[in-house]
């Protein structure tokens, strides 16, 4: 029997990744509840694994310039997280109303939400490129960043703002795509994008230098929306943007701002966590400290975002379901998510406590750096399966678009307690910037325990959006 049922079990394993990898419309409002969490998240763990593969290789090469390049990109990119902070908000607000309107089966009111969303983020997006663009070297500064660094990296701050409209817009439409269960689109879309920023990098920063990684990065990411904008307008998906769906709804846009403030303010909190905590490793540890964390940090976005994938399936299927008025079938695929989501991240914070050694090597030759990236990896690891839980239980709370909750307990675990703890065991005990990595597994699994808590309560399927 065994023999008999183990190739049955691989075909019918290949054939659900192939139907996820296809795109099938499919109705997750009903039918096998696992199967349903699987044919969301295989598309979405595969979309922000290929971007963790990004995130890696661009240090990989980045690190080739020296302490001052990977600096700088670190430092440069905690600040542009505010850029994915307000892209991922609207994207909470965009999944959280397509997908409601999608589990009603009404797929126009759905196109017309998210052109709104399109409107709104382009609004949006502007000061934020404009005023970084100018002040790129004062940014810099304000991080900590010596003045070697901020004469060899301003202009790579520069880029990435002038370009982050792009950056707004590859999170907003796929968010989108994955409200209206085309999680396959989303998908393609990010691949594009990686793939050129992948293939770009090492050329252009051959002959430009770090100048060269920010046009590699800014040219993919722009190449992935002119994907996702072709098959927005011209596709024959279940979602078809015309003309009219532009015009300004006023009704609609207050919804959107509604659920995207709060989801914004959730991640400029934590982005803002990020922030101080990367200025207070620069200060406690200079150079050598700062380069070591974020090679660490990129490891841990490497191993995080694929199991944000599989939280972004929960939040999809806690939408559909709940216009679909089916209770219960939304609560189901939140548990089950957690559960893969816990059993995903339990191996890879064994990977980090045994392999750290040899992931960091990898990035850099240079001693120091690698003792600071190790110890800040295996700290960080240590935290991983709360991770996971949070993870799931936030995005289910956004995905019923309940985002003032997070953003409650974000505010709280962060800046209430993380950043206080940071400066208590670097400064205050005199840790160093061994505290500020303490700090953070620390925090997240306070948010796990809080998010999981207010999720039981179950007040999110009071929500309308």
């Amino acid at each position: 029997m065994p023999a008999e049922s183990q190739p049955t079990a691989i075909k019918r394993a290949v054939r659900l990744i192939r139907q996820s990898l296809n795109g099938e419309e499919q109705d997750y409002t009903t039918g096998n509840m696992k199967k349903a969490v699987f044919l969301l998240a295989i598309p979405m763990i595969l979309e922000l694994g290929l971007e963790s593969v990004f995130a890696v290789v661009d240090m990989f090469f980045v690190g080739k310039l020296g302490q001052n390049a990977i600096a700088t990109v670190g430092l440069t990119e905690s600040v542009i997280s505010l850029v994915y902070s307000l892209a991922i908000g609207i994207s909470t607000a965009a999944t959280a109303i397509v997908a409601r309107r999608i589990g009603e089966k009404n797929s126009e009111a759905a196109a017309h939400a998210g052109a709104q969303a399109l409107v709104v983020s382009l609004i949006g997006t502007l000061a934020i490129s404009i005023t970084g663009s100018v002040f790129a070297p004062e940014i810099l500064t304000l991080m900590g960043a010596s003045q070697q660094v901020v004469a060899e990296g301003a202009i790579f701050t520069r880029i990435m703002f002038a370009g982050s409209s792009a950056i707004m817009f590859l999170f907003l439409i796929n968010g989108i795509f994955r409200g209206a269960g085309d999680a396959a689109m989303a998908m393609k879309s990010l691949w594009i994008a990686s793939f050129i920023n992948i293939i770009l990098c090492p050329v252009l920063i051959h002959f430009f230098g770090l100048k060269g990684a920010a046009i590699a990065t800014v040219t993919g990411r722009s190449s992935g929306v002119i994907y996702q904008c072709y098959h927005l307008f011209k596709g024959s998906g279940i979602l078809r943007f015309k003309r009219k769906h532009f015009t300004l709804d006023l009704p609609i846009v207050k919804s959107i701002i509604n659920i995207a403030w709060p989801a914004t303010l959730q991640f400029i909190i934590a982005s803002g966590s990020w922030i101080i905590l990367a200025r207070l490793v620069a200060e406690t540890g200079g150079t050598t400290a700062s380069a070591g964390y974020q090679i660490a940090i990129r490891n841990v976005v490497f191993f995080i975002l694929p199991a944000w994938g599989l939280s972004n399936a929960a939040a999809t299927l806690v939408g559909q379901n709940l216009g679909a008025n089916q209770m219960l079938r939304a609560e189901q695929s939140v548990m089950l998510t957690a559960r893969y989501n816990v059993i995903f991240m339990s191996m890879v914070m064994l990977l980090f406590l045994f392999f750290a050694g040899p992931i960091i090597s990898f990035f850099t030759h240079d001693e120091a750096v690698i003792a600071y990236g190790v110890r800040a990896l295996r700290i960080m690891g240590a935290g991983y399966i709360f991770y996971g839980i949070g993870m799931v239980m936030t995005q289910a709370l956004n995905g019923a678009g309940d985002t003032r909750t997070p953003t409650i307990i974000n505010f709280v675990c962060f800046w209430m307690f993380q950043i206080p703890l940071a400066y208590i065991l670097s400064e205050g005990i005199g840790m160093q910037s061994t505290g500020a990595f303490l700090a953070i597994p620390i925090a997240e699994s306070l948010i796990a325990l809080l998010a999981w808590y207010y999720f039981k309560k179950g007040r999110w399927k009071e929500i309308k959006v």
